[in-house]
């Protein structure tokens, strides 16, 4: 049977799975929607908080700068405490700084709640992809791809949740989250069972080493510049659309719809017909060209390009995720780690440096930089396709490697 298209394995056999895996995606989805639950908000937060853009972009720099660290932690952990207590961990950290989040009176306070909410959102998110690959029936692909479905949900209905509840107050988002993630905190406890715990116990270092391996390595470095592209988009350019809650998360509430698709339908046809690297090279170039055109084009055409992002933002999505995975030798919770780890860094900076282009430049500016950065990421796919080549998903197959990869 051939790779790569998980629902020509049966399409039931995505859904049928344990109530657990089902508890631990429903958590994911929410999880993945505090990312862009606050894009149509951000100019509601600014003038609640009388703050600046660039002092509001720190939401996400504060949220990602830690959950960029505390990846070298969440292994360490949870081979320790194990798996089930790691995602309750992690829920109850983004409930409890969710929750104070939407208490904030200043935009310092509200940075560091976002702080604190990232390092629950890292526990729980590395974890979570451990234990859906670990429980799931139908395989690693088929759980990849459920995987990838809850960020796609996640990211699509964040921005329309944000947009519902923000027009009311920039506050509520925040509480309704907390809200939801309680759900999700007492779903998994009722159905999760405590995971086995690994033979030997994850270091601090285990992550780090782990990106000694070439082929982690430069999936690494270049998901790093695609995600420096992919968080410009979504934390600067809802400043540069300037549109009302509820238009903002129209646009992002499109624009997570095909982040979805692509992600979960569309990514693993176009893999199993050209290969997991032309597809992702082609994926990074073609977005390249879509952020420059959306910092150059007019106010329709800022709205399209933002769209049309999220299909090459989903295709991107599902082959980094599971070139992480599957490239190394190491355990996918260690590989995922140290991969997280970097590339993380990119979307810590993004919102943070995005403005500060612009004020230095003018408002274009930022999104040619993102456009390079892109641009990059696909030249490291070029660069290093001999250690790229996912040589256990070519094993499984029982075919010869794509001419790319050789």
């Amino acid at each position: 049977m051939r790779r790569g298209d998980p629902f020509d394995e049966g399409a039931a056999g995505i859904l049928r799975q344990p109530r657990a895996v089902w508890a631990t995606a429903g958590a994911s989805v929410v999880a993945f929607m505090g990312i862009g639950l606050v894009d149509p908000i951000l100019p509601s937060i600014a003038r609640g908080l009388r703050a600046t853009p660039s002092q509001v972009s720190l939401l996400f720099t504060s949220y990602f700068l830690i959950t960029a660290v505390a990846m070298l932690i969440t292994g360490f952990v949870s081979s320790r405490i194990g798996g089930r207590r790691t995602l309750l961990a992690g829920l109850a950290l983004v409930i409890v700084f969710a929750a104070l989040s939407g208490t904030s009176g200043s935009v310092g306070e509200l940075v560091g709640f976002r702080a604190g909410w990232g390092l629950g959102n890292a526990l729980f998110v590395s974890t979570s992809l451990a234990v859906i690959v670990g429980a799931a029936a139908g395989g690693s692909a088929a759980a990849i791809l459920l995987y990838e479905s809850a960020l796609g949900l996640g990211m699509a209905c964040g921005p329309l949740v944000g947009a519902v509840l923000g027009d009311a107050s920039w506050r509520y988002p925040f509480f309704g989250t907390a809200a939801l993630m309680a759900v999700g905190f007492l779903c998994v406890a009722a159905f999760l069972r405590d995971q086995p715990r690994p033979a030997r116990k994850t270091s601090l270092l285990d992550p780090l080493r782990a990106l000694g391996h070439g082929g982690l390595a430069s999936a690494a470095a270049s998901a790093f510049f695609y995600n420096y592209a992919f968080f410009t988009v979504l934390a600067f350019t809802p400043f540069v659309l300037d549109m009302t809650p509820y238009g903002s998360g129209a646009v992002f509430f499109a624009w997570g719809v095909l982040l979805a698709v692509f992600s979960v339908l569309v990514a693993p046809r176009l893999q199993e017909r050209f290969g997991s690297l032309r597809v992702l090279g082609g994926s990074l170039v073609l977005l390249a060209a879509d952020v420059v055109v959306l910092g150059y084009g007019d106010h329709t055409t800022a709205i399209v390009c933002t769209v049309l992002s999220g299909a090459f933002i989903g295709v991107n999505n599902t082959v980094f995720t599971e070139l992480a995975l599957g490239v190394s030798d190491a355990p996918r919770p260690v590989a995922s780690a140290g991969y997280n780890f970097v590339r993380w860094f990119a979307a810590a900076a993004a919102p943070w440096l995005a403005p500060r282009i612009e004020e230095w430049s003018d408002v274009h500016m930022p999104f040619v930089v993102a456009g390079a950065a892109a641009a990059t990421g696909a030249g490291i796919v070029w660069a290093r396709r001999r250690s790229l080549t996912h040589d256990a998903e070519e094993r499984r197959a029982g075919r010869p490697r794509p001419a790319l990869a050789n």
